[in-house]
């Protein structure tokens, strides 16, 4: 009898001993940070079970205080989120924290709040995209968050990454599958855990995100947008710049809510004077040079009311992309307007002839590489500024270590270039049809460091140039299938064509700098000819 009860307990210890395995409390996700304000932010992990949602916090690492949130149902097996809101914080303040789920803590991580919109003070922020999982580069987002974004701020700027960084922008495309639970822990939270333990996120929905309820419940966002649309679509600021996230895609593009919605903020924006900049996100290109299927219509009317809102109000903006695997960079022709496509940080590379593209004009730099963009916001009162460097890994063919492959600074002040002076023809000289070459004087600029990037041409019957029979643009650089296409042209001449022979022709010039500034149109210039 002895030796049965003795056999039964062996067999029974084991599935004890698993049953409360079973039970323990693990965080399947690492805390991450949402919807910073100046006095407030909100913090969410995820466990494997367990409904206790405890943040400790202080000015110190030894904590001392306690804010309790709640959990819910994450709809995979009994995993739940956990969302503790903090308040009641200092503005522009360093803050340590953990989270605690029934026992189970965290390390003690680190942020920083916000700023107040009065104070001058500089940040920066990291935009990328499209980090879904390439079967073939399994681990390119963590490359691009580990050995890119971590060591590149590390190098760049040493110190804390919470007193470096701001935020983290992600214009869609987080996982390849929105619908599968696993790829939201495995694929875009356990590999960036360093960096979104310090610095708040804040993605828009790409079309791999499927309109997934994973999606929203992985997301605390701002609920500031339209009222049925909840964290479809926001806006966030910090400091002197305003964050506006837009839902490209179909069903969502098309509706007239979003789009009202959004004239109305700029409206809004353009009567607040602490605003000077407006970076918007979105997942759908309005023009791809890479891969042309991808565009979105819904995006061009974006742009032109962020172009519109630009001109109007003299705050230069930038719209942020993805969808089209790889880096570009592009310029509105009369606003000064950024169009910037941030990917790719995990999926596969649309790699040049692959897809069908084209050379657009508005687009000086497209590189098929991963990597990330850097923005530096220089909120100096007087004359504020920001610097867009794409910092690039390279490719299959070419690894690159954080290079720093593209870079433009743009001022919220006007400096406008010297006019231009039109050289020939002029003055009612004739010319043969074949031998009609405009002929401007050399750039020049009154602000240190300004050089020429653009010539905009113009050639009219009339001299009020309403409807022109000859326009062209032309930037100093075109980076289009690995070749620079304005290789060698000084901008100062362009050849014409289009004309008629014995007509008298009227024409002029304008000269930008690399910092988007726009001349006076030059004096008007005429000629005939035969």
């Amino acid at each position: 009898m002895k030796y049965l009860r003795l056999l039964l307990a062996l067999f029974l210890i084991p599935s004890l001993s698993i049953q409360g395995q079973e039970n323990l409390v693990k965080i399947t996700i690492q805390p991450y940070l949402q919807d910073a304000y100046p006095n407030s932010i909100k913090i969410l992990w995820e466990t494997n079970s367990g409904e206790e949602s405890i943040v400790e916090w202080g000015l110190t690492r030894k904590l001392g205080k306690r804010t309790s949130g709640k959990s819910f149902d994450v709809n995979y097996s009994s995993a739940r989120i956990h969302e503790v809101k903090l308040e009641g914080l200092n503005h522009y303040t360093a803050y340590y924290y953990r989270v605690l789920t029934k026992g189970v803590q965290s390390d003690i991580f680190e942020f920083k709040t916000p700023p107040l919109s009065t104070q001058a003070e500089s940040f920066n922020i990291i935009a990328m995209s499209d980090m879904q999982k390439d079967h073939n580069n399994p681990d390119k987002f963590s490359e691009i968050v580990n050995q890119g974004i971590l060591d590149y701020l590390q190098k760049e700027f040493p110190g804390k990454i919470s007193n470096n960084l701001a935020m983290v922008l992600i214009p869609g495309d987080l996982v390849e599958n929105g619908t599968n639970y696993s790829q939201w822990k495995n694929d875009f939270f356990n590999p960036a855990e360093k960096l979104f333990s310090t610095v708040p996120l804040y993605p828009v929905l790409g079309n791999h995100e499927k309109n997934s309820i994973y999606y929203f419940k992985y997301f605390s966002l701002p609920e500031n947008g339209s009222p049925a649309y909840a964290e479809h679509w926001w806006h966030k600021d910090y400091g002197n710049t305003r964050i506006i996230g837009l839902n490209s895609n179909e069903g969502y593009s098309d509706s007239k809510h979003q789009y009202e919605w959004l004239e109305k903020l700029l409206d809004e924006t353009a009567k607040n004077p602490e605003i000077d900049f407006v970076f918007a996100q979105l997942h759908h290109p309005h023009k791809s040079e890479l891969w042309i299927p991808g565009e979105s219509n819904f995006t061009g009317k974006v742009v032109q009311l962020l172009e519109d809102f630009t001109t109007k109000t003299g705050k230069p903006s930038i719209h942020f992309f993805g969808h089209t695997h790889g880096y570009s960079r592009g310029q509105s022709k009369d606003h000064k307007h950024l169009w910037i496509n941030v990917a790719s940080a995990g999926g596969a590379i649309d790699n040049w002839g692959e897809f069908e593209g084209k050379d657009y004009d508005e687009f000086t730099v497209t590189q098929d590489e991963y990597g990330f963009v850097m923005v530096e916001v220089d909120a100096n009162k007087k004359d504020p500024k920001f610097t867009i460097k794409r910092i690039s890994r390279g490719n299959e063919e070419q690894f690159k270590a954080n290079e720093v492959s593209d870079q433009v600074v743009i001022y919220k002040n006007e400096r406008k270039p010297n006019i231009p002076k039109p050289v020939s023809p002029a003055d009612f000289i004739a010319v043969d049809l074949s031998e009609v070459l405009l002929k401007a004087g050399v750039f020049s600029s009154e602000f240190e460091g300004a050089f020429h990037a653009a010539s905009h041409w113009q050639i009219s019957k009339t001299k009020e140039f309403e409807k022109p029979i000859f326009d062209s643009w032309k930037q100093h650089e075109n980076w289009y299938y690995k070749v620079n296409r304005q290789e060698n042209d000084d901008l100062t001449d362009e050849h014409s064509n289009r004309l008629e022979t014995n007509l008298t022709y009227y024409w002029r010039v304008r000269y930008r700098d690399q910092n988007l500034n726009w001349s006076d149109w030059s004096d008007v210039a005429t000629f005939k000819t035969k």
